[in-house]
């Protein structure tokens, strides 16, 4: 027997694999949740929420942060940059206005539908 630790969309599993000897091919014998390493903590929302939620489309990692609260944004123009299936994805202001607050930081780890930033 031997144990491996797998992780799965961020979550690590301890894994503890028989070989049925002959084939080769190893099958599961438990799995067991294990203790995930700590993601970067988020950013705190700096000046307060905005009206405007930008969230994410997709599972991914933050993996640039283009705009700080305050910041005065077009339509169309990178708040940030995630980084999805390893492609560089710009995450745009969905309409003109001003950036309230950045509630992720570079290197966390984000699902679809998490709290990106927000805007007024």
């Amino acid at each position: 027997m031997k144990n491996y630790t797998v992780t799965v969309n961020g979550r690590a599993y301890d894994v503890t694999v028989e070989d049925k000897g002959g084939s080769g091919v190893s099958a599961p014998v438990s799995a067991a949740p294990a203790a995930a390493p700590a993601a970067p903590r988020a950013a705190a929302p700096a000046g307060g929420a905005g009206s405007v939620k930008i969230e994410a489309g997709a599972s991914g990692k933050v993996f640039k942060v283009e705009k700080q609260p305050g910041a005065a944004v077009k339509r169309g123009e990178p708040v940030l940059v995630l980084e999805v299936m390893k492609m560089e994805t710009p995450v745009v202001a969905p309409q003109d206005g001003t950036v309230k607050s950045i509630n992720v930081s570079e290197g966390q780890a984000v699902e679809a539908g998490d709290l990106l930033a927000t805007m007024d």
